[in-house]
């Protein structure tokens, strides 16, 4: 089968800080580097390298032909990514010593999509196909409409958070992805537990405390453990898990074994620099063997 993956495309630019600034505060960066990004392009990336066939659906400017070629070396299908007359969209990353990382994103050309690619895109897609989208493109919900007509399972990644995104998908998606922060927020929101949403099953990223599972159709819940790392550069970690989960669910794995390896994937990814260029692939994830903590 395959993934249809409606997301962004960023440039990253990154700063090595010795910390985070904090308001009015100016810092100098120790280093800094330019790599392939955005939420979109990042899960298409890890999708594509855990194995599953991809189709990503998007746009960049003029000035993201690189990123459109570098999309396809990873062995993910450009055929649907328009260049458009916006600039490319890209992300100003701030890394600390500790591998946590402060961002600020411009949408660009990944917030001009026109609803006529959207609907030229999915008339390839086939009952039983995965869709999935994130919240830095316009056409969220049309996307994720036509998708559900067609019969594909219909993934949400609720991020970056905004509230009236995630209420205007919440009634089309069969599996919501969102990580510890979201979920607190999400709940805030709507007044409702995670396991008291109307979607079937909900995946929450907790960090270092693993991952849970809410299969909300028979109320069931399972905690999966983290793998223990030494983070280098969190960005893109939520991204890889989501990708791999995807791809692993594509390739036929029970969501009880998808998941670990998503984790896995994740973690190792932490341990990089970098968002999708740093996306280990499915033969580097399988023989890693992380470290002992004692």
């Amino acid at each position: 089968m395959t993934i249809w993956c409606l997301g962004s495309v960023n440039a990253d630019h990154f700063y090595r800080l010795p910390h985070l600034p904090a308001p009015g505060e100016t810092l100098a960066a120790s280093d800094y580097s330019r790599g392939l990004g955005g939420k979109g392009a990042n899960m298409a990336v890890a999708a594509a390298r855990g194995g599953a066939p991809v189709e990503l659906v998007g746009a960049v400017g003029p000035d993201g032909l690189w990123m459109k070629a570098r999309l396809a070396d990873y062995g993910v299908s450009v055929r649907h990514l328009a260049e458009s007359a916006e600039a490319s969209g890209h992300a100003i990353i701030s890394v600390d010593a500790a591998g946590e990382n402060q961002i600020t994103i411009y949408g660009g050309a990944n917030r001009a999509l026109e609803p006529a690619r959207i609907d030229t895109a999915f008339a390839e897609a086939r009952e039983g196909d995965i869709f999935v989208c994130q919240n830095e493109t316009n056409l969220q919900r049309a996307g994720a409409d036509i998708a559900r007509s067609r019969g594909l399972r219909v993934v949400y990644a609720a991020a970056p958070f905004e509230v009236e995104a995630v209420r205007k998908m919440l009634d089309v998606a069969d599996l919501l992805v969102l990580n510890a922060v979201e979920a607190r927020q999400l709940q805030e929101a709507t007044g409702l537990a995670p396991e008291a949403l109307p979607v079937a099953g909900i995946v929450i990223t907790l960090g270092a405390d693993g991952v849970r599972w809410i299969d909300t159709k028979t109320g069931q819940s399972r905690d999966f453990p983290a793998v223990a790392v030494t983070a280098v550069d969190t960005t893109g970690a939520g991204d890889t898990f989501t990708g791999y989960l995807l791809a692993g669910l594509d390739r036929g794995l029970s969501m009880e074994a998808a998941i670990p390896l998503a984790a896995k994937a994740a973690a190792l990814k932490v341990t990089r620099r970098g968002t999708a260029d740093a996306i280990p692939s499915l033969s580097e994830v399988e023989t890693w063997a992380p470290p002992a903590h004692g």
